[in-house]
């Protein structure tokens, strides 16, 4: 058996006395149990760092595949954490180029049809640890976002795909930084250059037609969800965009949003139509 706890204790150094394939099997399989400690503490972490640093190069179609078929699962940490797992395949990708061209968007339709459609919506079980469909698929955007492979069409289907996600009836209120997560997948897309200020902007009118319909009474969670996810996203797109250096376990310098004043100014009009004091 290996010690998986002296694996994240030296830095994530790979065992050298079983072979990598076996190890990684080992890793998928605990990446769907019910225990947060097996799967979050420990699973998740040695292949995410182990992804991001290229020792599973020369295996990532095999995992990316592997996670983007357990979208499917019966089981809801199967799914939320096979996400983020597929996040980092994509993102190795984006810096090596080394995966077949139609990798990327053969797991990014995957990725869609199941955030889409995704009913649970838990940020915390007290049982099953962290489930956060809501934010680990926002991570995925994320990552997708940063795929030299998606060109304008496909990111403005980010953007797209973000806005039915929180535009979606599911009832869930956010309540564990879930409007934050989505708020970085947004400003990550909207770092590309191959957008127009018009690709920038105009998925925000899908947003403000939903919130003008509004009708007085308590605010339903989808449209407390989004205008809290706008706010944030304004300062990201004031700030600029800081991503993890799986290399160095840090953030790396402020990436600006191109087309930074018209966001801000599109987003300020429609958080203006439940904000009535914003200037």
């Amino acid at each position: 058996m290996t010690d998986w706890t002296s694996v994240i204790s030296t830095d994530f150094a790979v065992p050298d006395d079983r072979p990598l394939p076996d190890l990684v099997d080992d890793l998928c399989a605990m990446l769907a149990a019910g225990d947060p400690g097996v799967r979050d503490d420990t699973a998740y972490p040695v292949l995410a760092m182990w992804t991001g640093r290229g020792v599973l190069d020369g295996h990532l179609e095999q995992l990316g595949d592997r996670m983007a078929d357990r979208l499917r699962h019966d089981e809801i940490q199967a799914r939320t954490f096979a996400t983020m797992i597929l996040g980092w395949v994509v993102l190795r990708d984006a810096r090596t180029g080394g995966l077949p061209a139609a990798c990327v968007p053969r797991w990014r339709d995957a990725f869609a049809t199941w955030w889409a459609g995704e009913k649970d919506l838990r940020g915390y079980d007290d049982r099953l640890g962290w489930l956060h469909a809501a934010a680990h698929g926002a991570d995925t955007v994320r990552a997708f976002a940063r795929s030299p492979r998606l060109g304008a069409v496909e990111l403005t289907g980010l953007l797209d795909l973000t806005v039915d996600r929180l535009c979606a009836a599911a009832g869930y209120l956010y309540a564990h930084g879930e409007d934050d997560r989505i708020a970085y997948a947004l400003a990550s897309v909207l770092t590309r250059a191959e957008l127009t200020a018009d690709d920038a902007t105009a998925w925000l009118g899908r947003v403000g037609a939903a919130i003008e319909v509004g009708e007085p009474g308590p605010v339903p969670a989808w449209a407390s969800n989004t205008l809290r996810t706008l706010g944030a996203l304004y300062v990201f797109a004031d700030r600029g965009v800081c991503w993890f250096e799986p290399e160095t376990g840090s953030l790396g310098p402020p990436v600006r949003l191109p087309h930074a004043m018209p966001v801000k100014e599109r987003l300020a009009e429609v958080l203006r139509l439940a904000w009535r004091g914003l200037g």
